[in-house]
């Protein structure tokens, strides 16, 4: 184990058609993670991760599943090329499934099939068109909490993702969402820009979701992490596995606390991030919450060599 490595695995918004590709070409090992996924889906989700015609990778019940399997394949990858393990895992959402898989909490399989309702409840909770989510670049985390009580009016609209500083998705009413964007450039926002998504995440809006989520959640079992692991509702280190359960559950109607998760990792002396994940979201929201740490996307077969080579021997 490595004491200042955390790996860490992004949420929606990630996924895109050929994921995975290049590394997959060069290892089994990719294919047959999807491979155990598909068989508890019902249908081809490496092939449809690939060539995805009718965008059906932009469902939330098919994103999460494929999400998942994308950061867990890439987690296995690492275990068979390098001897290096990190101190601690947290994800970014979603991706906090993805660290609990990781970490030894939660079956693989059944986290496939936990994820796909996750997305089906939370699509259900909100008629599409009734939700938005925005992003607001450049304001304090208290002034973007004041826009959105300014635009509540009586409808749904909260601060949702602090992802580093200046950075805060909001989640809520498509109306709310659209006064608070107007609120917010006239307060003096940097950008504001709405989000290509099918539900607002993390808003009271997902509690009929996540009394769904909590019934099926009962049904898995949770193990001791065998890898720390830090929540997005807490930002902290927890352990004990009915705790991580209820996180899970308040996560999907909780804030997700990516800027404090990274500063409580980088107080633990963690220095450097893997981003177990398509894309490299989190290394970008590192450079902005701690310029002291060094983060590396491992997605594509360059970046994973990189990594490998740089801190895969250590």
């Amino acid at each position: 184990m490595s004491n200042n490595i955390a790996f860490v695995f992004p949420g929606q918004g990630s996924q895109h058609e050929g994921m995975l590709a290049d590394l997959a070409a060069d290892s089994s090992i990719i294919q047959q993670c999807f491979s155990e996924a598909s068989e508890v889906l019902g249908y081809d989700l490496w092939g449809l991760c690939q060539n995805d015609p009718d965008s059906k990778l932009a469902k939330t019940e098919v994103t999460q599943p494929a999400l998942l399997t994308a950061s867990v394949s890439l987690w296995r990858l690492w275990q068979d090329r390098s001897d290096v393990r990190p101190a601690v895992m947290a994800g970014h959402s979603l991706g906090e499934y993805s660290a609990m898989v990781c970490s030894g909490a939660i079956g693989f399989t059944d986290a496939v099939k936990l994820v796909q309702s996750r997305g089906q409840y939370m699509q259900a909770a909100v008629p599409a068109g009734e939700g938005a989510m925005a992003v607001i670049i450049g304001l304090e985390d208290d002034a973007v909490v004041a826009v959105c009580d300014e635009a509540a009016q009586g409808q749904v609209v909260s601060a949702v993702n602090y992802n580093s500083p200046g950075q805060i998705a909001i989640a809520g009413n498509a109306e709310a969402i659209e006064r608070a964007m107007v609120i917010a450039k006239d307060k003096g926002a940097k950008r504001v820009m709405p989000l290509a998504v099918s539900v607002p995440s993390h808003c009271a809006l997902m509690k009929p979701a996540a009394e769904k989520l909590s019934a099926d959640l009962a049904t898995i079992e949770i193990k001791q992490p065998e890898i720390e692991v830090v929540q997005n509702v807490t930002a902290d280190f927890c352990a004990a596995p009915e705790q991580l359960r209820e996180n899970l559950v308040a996560q999907l109607y909780n804030p997700v606390r990516w800027s404090e998760s990274v500063q409580r990792m980088a107080a633990k002396n963690i220095d450097t991030l893997v981003e177990a994940g398509p894309g490299k979201v989190l290394c970008g929201l590192a450079k902005r919450i701690d310029r002291s740490i060094s983060a590396y996307p491992v997605s594509e077969a360059a970046g994973f060599a990189a990594a490998l080579e740089t801190i895969g021997g250590s």
